[in-house]
């Protein structure tokens, strides 16, 4: 079977071969401090040997947690903001019909998403689509007190119950939360709400591959198997006894970070297949949320071509050079359509006629390619022989173990996020929480 593949040699024009090779002693000490758990933030490294360690009772429990949603509900809620929602929508953007939603006939819910803002229109709307529906929810929050899934929780809850009784609504609640402490716990235990739990030792955006995920990703009807087995792979072919030369993770890290160095300080992850919007909004999470901090980090961009060539591409083609693209791309697309001929040929495009749409798109996607190159931005191309569980769990744990690499090469710890909290303590003291008292009083000072 094939696996993802990584090309790094159109950053070579850029940075100098050898200055990447010589990252080998250091990223395998990176490797090594992760595997090994001897680097900075070492106790949140519980994704680390998460596919390895997920077991088929383990799997089976979620498949079968998600059946009975699946049974029960037209609509299941995903309620999460940040890591406990972008995966899971990251892969169930990318695997499901993009029109399944209008199907009048469902095998599976509609996964539909709510914590992830303070939107009172979004929330309004949403209450008022559910009115007369069969919905569940899945509420996935360690504290249960994160503000935006608390208040989705607690209106859609209230909802839920009045319109099932709360006795129904019990079975159609799932809570995936920290193992003893925090509200969320407290009131599943209360209710007796089926629960799965979020290891202390697994952070929101490395969560992917826990019950984070799976959940909502089974209850699209997806293969839990497959995505465990495809992240199984990369983890034995990024592990520490695998040399530098041959391990996509440690060159990925080593790359980004020497083009870093050389002023390229912002990384375009670019994709030419309208279903990985997603899967750069989440990576968009890993590696922001991972590198930015200490006054360090590349930023993370993303755009989706050839939608964005209409209004990015001349940015990226002739504007300020701190910039490099990460390209992914999809060797083989599941479906064929053809292109037709048409007598009048008015828009002059019978010279396509009998060509596939992919190959259309891969003609853009290599011209665009070529002429970002020449315009001086360096790339990297990581290419997917399909879109599919299998691959996508490749992906993602290709992403996650070069992350906690690169922001070890960069001197950060990867794993912990302190600025976060800054917008938080100042939106409390806004609303007067009990508390905040005397923050209150200095913020309101200021306005």
């Amino acid at each position: 079977m094939e696996n993802i593949k990584l090309t790094i040699d159109k950053a070579f024009g850029f940075v100098d071969k050898k200055l990447v090779e010589n990252y080998n002693s250091a990223a395998q000490k990176a490797n090594e401090d992760l595997q090994k758990g001897t680097g900075k933030g070492s106790d949140f490294l519980g994704w680390l040997h998460l596919p390895s360690e997920t077991s088929f009772e383990f799997l089976a429990d979620i498949e079968n947690t998600a059946k009975i949603l699946c049974e029960r509900c037209e609509v299941v809620i995903c309620i999460g903001i940040g890591g406990s929602y972008l995966g899971a929508k990251a892969v169930i953007d990318a695997l499901s019909n993009s029109f399944d939603w209008l199907q009048r006939e469902r095998k599976t819910p509609i996964v539909i998403y709510a914590g992830q803002n303070i939107g009172e229109d979004y929330l309004f709307e949403l209450q008022n689509m559910l009115k007369d529906r069969k919905f569940g929810i899945i509420c996935i929050s360690k504290s249960g007190t994160t503000t935006e899934p608390a208040l989705a929780f607690r209106l859609l809850r209230t909802q839920l119950e009045q319109q099932q009784g709360a006795a129904a609504a019990k079975d159609l609640i799932v809570c995936i939360t920290d193992k003893s402490r925090g509200a969320l716990r407290t009131l599943a235990a209360k209710e007796n709400y089926k629960t799965f739990v979020i290891e202390d030792n697994i952070g929101g955006r490395f969560s992917v591959l826990s019950p984070v995920g799976l959940l909502p990703i089974a209850v699209a009807g997806l293969d839990l198997q497959k995505l465990i087995a495809g992240a199984q792979s990369i983890e034995q072919q990024t592990d520490i006894t695998v040399p530098f030369a041959e391990n996509i993770a440690a060159q990925y890290a080593a790359v980004r970070n020497e083009l870093y160095r050389q002023g390229k300080k912002i990384e375009i992850l670019v994709n030419f297949n309208p279903k990985l919007h997603y899967i750069s909004e989440w990576w968009k999470q890993l590696y922001g949320e991972s590198e930015g901090k200490d006054g360090k980090g590349i930023f993370p961009a993303s755009v989706d071509f050839t939608t964005d060539l209409h209004s990015m591409g001349q940015w990226i083609q002739d504007g300020e050079r701190t910039i490099f693209e990460t390209v992914i791309s999809v060797k083989t697309p599941n479906h064929t359509t053809i292109f037709p001929a048409w007598d009048e040929n008015l828009d002059e495009l019978n010279f396509l006629a009998g060509k596939r749409v992919d190959e259309v798109n891969k003609m853009a996607e290599l011209g665009t390619m070529i002429a970002h190159l020449d315009g001086g931005v360096p790339q990297l191309k990581i290419e997917l022989p399909l879109l599919n569980e299998y691959y996508l769990g490749q992906l993602i744990y290709f992403f996650e173990r070069a992350c906690g690499i690169s922001g070890y090469l960069l001197g950060v710890n990867p794993f912990d996020q302190p600025g976060v909290e800054a917008y938080k303590k100042n939106m409390f003291a806004l609303l007067d929480k009990p508390g905040y008292e005397q923050q209150s009083k200095a913020i309101k000072a200021r306005i």
